[in-house]
């Protein structure tokens, strides 16, 4: 028996639960560091990084859900630990603000590093679930959907989060961190429920040494080219990650809670890039997945480009619907990197569907991480030898670049075929 849409939907729940409790640590924690404690925006790269170079066990979460025969222990075990995490980092900012500088840095590397565990284990394990026991014929839709709701988690999350972070105090800050967590936790909770022990992906353990699976997928040609591809757009995805919201302060005199709303904006923008694609690529089979993801690059490198160039003065445009742009951009390259990835999931050596997602998870980490370590400590560099607007728009310019360079990857390792998402893969 294989999921239901009702089945599916309920899967993206807990999506939407991980991006809302994510989008709190690497956006408005990061912003209230930069802006209103005035440290280095180096300090939270690295602590951001440091959750993302967790991340790099996430093939190993995904084998242990391929072999141990259960996935809904690793999603829902994930989940809590994420919550601990999030809540803990937020404690470590109001630890900062009262000038205990080494136990908030202490507490935010613990945090940090929990927040890579939770969210490797939940979300290979929820991703494993979905490639395993998802017809190939709903896969692209499904991941269109899941995806869709994490973004609107996130930015509902990140919308709502800064309406009531303003007027800005510790206290808030810890309640509205503790709401969150709770409730996403309770959702993620109430909607995987029942739902493994009713579809075909519960299997026997396996007992193949952990290496022993991973190079075999890697040997896979598909798996390997797919990897690496996703490394490199993702380096571009995520640089701007750490510094869009310090920008919209420092340059366009954005408060908190407008900050914190301008990622919610962005991320509503890749909602409707992904939903667009979706309805064209799914539903009414337009277009290709090369073809969305060059879209989707070259579209994000124009969007990043005018972003620098508003910042300098040179266009009249406000930084909210450039935010947009970019993010609609975004989303339209994701979501179609995202339904070949769970056409992949099921190729090659059988059983092996969480390996895989944990191969490309650990790759967008990776990714992530140094896209955003290094977009962070490029703008710190730039600041000192450059006015704040031109700092970042340099950051931004060097992010249209690798977004360029991932289009032309696109172009040399995808084939260029004029079916459903499901249906374009890597070349060989």
């Amino acid at each position: 028996m294989t999921l239901s849409w009702t089945q599916i939907a309920r899967l993206g729940l807990v999506q939407m639960a991980l991006g809302a409790v994510v989008v709190l640590t690497t956006s408005t924690l990061n912003r209230l560091m930069v802006l209103e404690l005035g440290l280095p925006a180096i300090l939270p790269g690295l602590l951001v990084g440091l959750h993302y170079g967790i991340q790099l066990s996430r093939p190993r979460w995904g084998f242990s859900s391929d072999t141990g025969g259960h996935r809904t222990r690793w999603i829902l075990g994930g989940m809590v630990v994420l919550a601990l995490g999030g809540f803990g980092a937020a404690v470590a900012v109001t630890l900062f603000e009262v000038g205990a500088f080494w136990q908030g840095l202490a507490l935010s590397v613990i945090s940090y590093a929990v927040i890579g565990v939770g969210v490797g284990a939940s979300g290979t394990s929820l991703l494993a679930l979905l490639a395993t026991a998802t017809a190939p014929d709903r896969r692209a839709a499904a991941a269109t959907i899941t995806w869709l709701m994490m973004i609107f988690g996130i930015a509902m999350t990140a919308g709502v989060a800064g309406s009531f972070l303003d007027p800005y105090s510790p206290a808030r800050l810890l309640k509205v961190v503790a709401v969150v967590v709770t409730l996403a936790t309770l959702l993620a909770i109430v909607a995987v429920a029942g739902i493994e022990a009713r579809v075909t992906a519960t299997r026997e353990p396996d007992t193949m040494p952990f290496m022993q699976g991973l190079r075999e997928i890697w040997a896979e040609r598909r798996a390997r080219n797919f990897t690496l591809f996703v490394f490199l757009s993702m380096n571009a995805y995520f640089m701007q990650e750490l510094i869009l919201e310090p920008f919209a302060g420092l340059v366009f005199d954005f408060s908190v809670g407008q900050s914190t709303s301008l990622s919610g904006a962005q991320n509503g923008g890749v909602f409707v890039g992904m939903l667009i694609v979706g309805i064209m690529a799914t539903g009414l089979k337009k277009g290709s997945l090369r073809t969305w993801v060059i879209a989707g690059c070259l579209g994000s490198a124009a969007a990043l480009c005018m972003i620098a160039m508003a910042g300098l003065g040179v266009i009249p445009v406000g930084l909210v619907p450039l935010t947009i742009t970019l993010g609609f951009f975004n989303g339209m390259f994701a979501v179609a990197a995202i339904g070949s990835m769970m056409a992949l999931a099921a190729e090659g050596r059988g059983r092996r569907e969480g390996t895989r997602m944990g191969l490309w998870g650990a790759a967008q980490a990776i990714a992530a991480g140094f896209g955003g370590l290094t977009g962070a400590a490029l703008v710190d560099i730039m600041r000192g030898l450059q006015p704040d607007a031109t700092a970042f728009g340099t950051v931004f310019i060097i992010e249209a670049l690798l977004f360029m360079a991932a289009a032309v990857m696109a172009m040399r390792i995808m084939q260029h075929k004029p079916a459903s998402l499901g249906a374009v893969v890597p070349g060989e």
